[in-house]
């Protein structure tokens, strides 16, 4: 018990999520495909936003659920689940753990189409189309054929100066094509010469120093 109770003192963060009840499974797929598509996480059912017990209803919001993984993520999120009894109350608990060999989850939406989602902080936001194809060479990776020219030198040369680099900054700087430019930073994701960092607002590139897979020469 004193588990679950370190858990509500911690708050909703990236890998925690309180809902005080299911009432739809399709919104409860958003947050089941976010953490299946960055590092796993908790929900926890009958918690409120402040962190007061409130109990699940019935066995219903369980069900909803089921239906949430199974018939509304695409494809359908694992799960693991526990139920705590507190004072006469039961929260349910809800684990996914992170599915990396398997994204992008997306969530059927009721028009038919289908959207991916991440978790940042305590916020599950629309993954980036640039996220989404990372995921998709991820899972059908190909031979990565390195180019050093000066555009990849101003890339090197431009982080070896700051912190990080967005997409629309680095098309600027090497004068190419937004399409180009992805693919330059998707080898090098690849190659883990550069690392991804996701924010509420946009994606950052930042250098892997420690990376032995290319050592730039001037």
């Amino acid at each position: 018990m004193s588990f679950l109770f370190e858990l509500i003192r911690q708050g909703e963060h990236q890998q925690l999520d309180f809902k005080f009840e299911i009432s739809d499974s399709r919104k409860i797929a958003k947050s089941l495909v976010a953490f299946a598509n960055t590092d796993g996480g908790r929900l926890l059912i009958g918690v409120k936003d402040n962190g007061k017990i409130a109990g699940i209803r019935s066995d219903e919001e369980f069900y909803m659920i089921e239906a949430a993984a199974s018939m509304y993520c695409d494809p359908p999120v694992p799960f693991e689940y526990k139920t705590w009894p507190v004072s006469g109350k039961d929260v349910l608990e809800i684990i996914v753990s992170p599915q990396s060999n398997r994204r992008p989850f997306r969530v059927k939406l009721a028009n038919g189409k289908q959207e991916a989602y991440v978790r940042v902080h305590d916020q599950n936001i629309l993954a980036p189309r640039f996220l989404i194809r990372y995921w998709l060479r991820q899972q059908s990776p190909k031979e990565v054929k390195l180019a050093y020219t000066q555009k990849e030198k101003k890339l090197f040369d431009y982080l070896n100066d700051h912190e990080s680099i967005r997409l629309d900054q680095l098309t600027r700087l090497v004068h190419l094509p937004n399409r180009l430019a992805e693919e330059m930073l998707l080898d090098f994701l690849m190659l883990d010469i550069i690392r991804l960092q996701i924010s509420e607002t946009a994606l950052d590139f930042t250098l892997n120093k420690e990376s032995r897979a290319f050592q730039p020469k001037d």
